[in-house]
């Protein structure tokens, strides 16, 4: 009787191996572009924080590791991962690709979904303070009573104006501007000390356009009404879109996306979730 079952218990897990390894296979073979390759296209360059270095390969950085944690869930060991570089434009365009999937911020859209696929969200954007260095230096913390006392400016026709309105609601009216060159030149002139933009704008706009910019700190996606939301992008009608969606589906169930969101879009940033 002891051997029966033990014999039985063994054949069990040998079957639920070969259920899982067999559904693995199945998911990937005849699907990619090279039979047992993953090919991964992100941006050149690829910038901090999803990318670090401009090594995807290292797997540091938000995208990075996103990615690497799908390929993980699709059965791809690190050596059986290739990286490619296209530009942004390029990538969005219709016809055959040099990629797998491709992942370098690309925003869910109707219009783009006619001509490329994309998998579900990775990356819900949350809502970021941009601020200059010396509001920090000053002392000023990412908390709403003192976000109230500011004078804010935002672009009237995105998600941000909720965000001023509805949860800082400030002690003085926000002023409205038609793009985010205006919001910038305004806080350069000193017309207002905040403004809201989604974080990878707000991030770019520190590092690159606002010499001393800063970020303050960030809202979470959930805060936002209809926040702009990243898919890894593939050509129309790939076959792996359904393995990459189930591969997505469980990280975000598992919490490995929560942990490397905070791990590379708060932490590494330094940018702090407003209290």
């Amino acid at each position: 009787m002891f051997k029966t079952k033990t014999l039985g218990l063994m054949f069990g897990a040998l079957m639920l191996s070969g259920t899982q390894a067999w559904a693995v296979d199945s998911c990937a073979t005849g699907k990619t572009l090279t039979d047992g390759v993953l090919t991964i296209a992100t941006g050149n360059p690829a910038y901090y924080p999803w990318v670090l270095d401009d090594k995807p390969e290292s797997g540091n950085g938000y995208e990075s590791a996103v990615a690497y944690a799908v390929a993980g869930k699709m059965g791809f060991e690190k050596d059986k991962i290739k990286w490619v570089r296209t530009s942004f434009d390029e990538a969005i365009q219709p016809g055959q690709k040099n990629f797998d999937f491709n992942i370098q911020q690309f925003s869910i859209t109707a219009e783009r979904e006619k001509i490329v696929d994309f998998s579900v969200p990775y990356y819900s954007a949350s809502q970021a303070i941009l601020v200059r260095k010396p509001t920090i230096d000053a002392g000023l913390k990412a908390n709403l009573a003192e976000l109230k006392k500011l004078k804010w400016g935002v672009m009237g026709s995105t998600t941000a104006l909720p965000v001023v309105t509805e949860i800082i609601k400030p002690d003085s009216d926000p002023l409205l501007y038609d793009d985010n060159a205006n919001v910038v030149e305004a806080m350069k002139s000193n017309q207002i000390d905040a403004a809201i933009f989604d974080l990878p704008t707000a991030l770019y706009l520190s590092a690159v356009v606002l010499e001393d910019g800063a970020l303050l700190g960030q809202f979470p996606a959930t805060q936002s009404q209809n926040p702009d939301q990243f898919g890894l992008l593939m050509s129309d009608g790939n076959p792996i879109k359904t393995c990459v969606n189930d591969a997505l589906e469980a990280l975000t169930k598992d919490g490995t996306i929560a942990k490397l969101e905070a791990q590379w879009l708060q932490e590494a940033t330094g940018v702090p979730v407003v209290k």
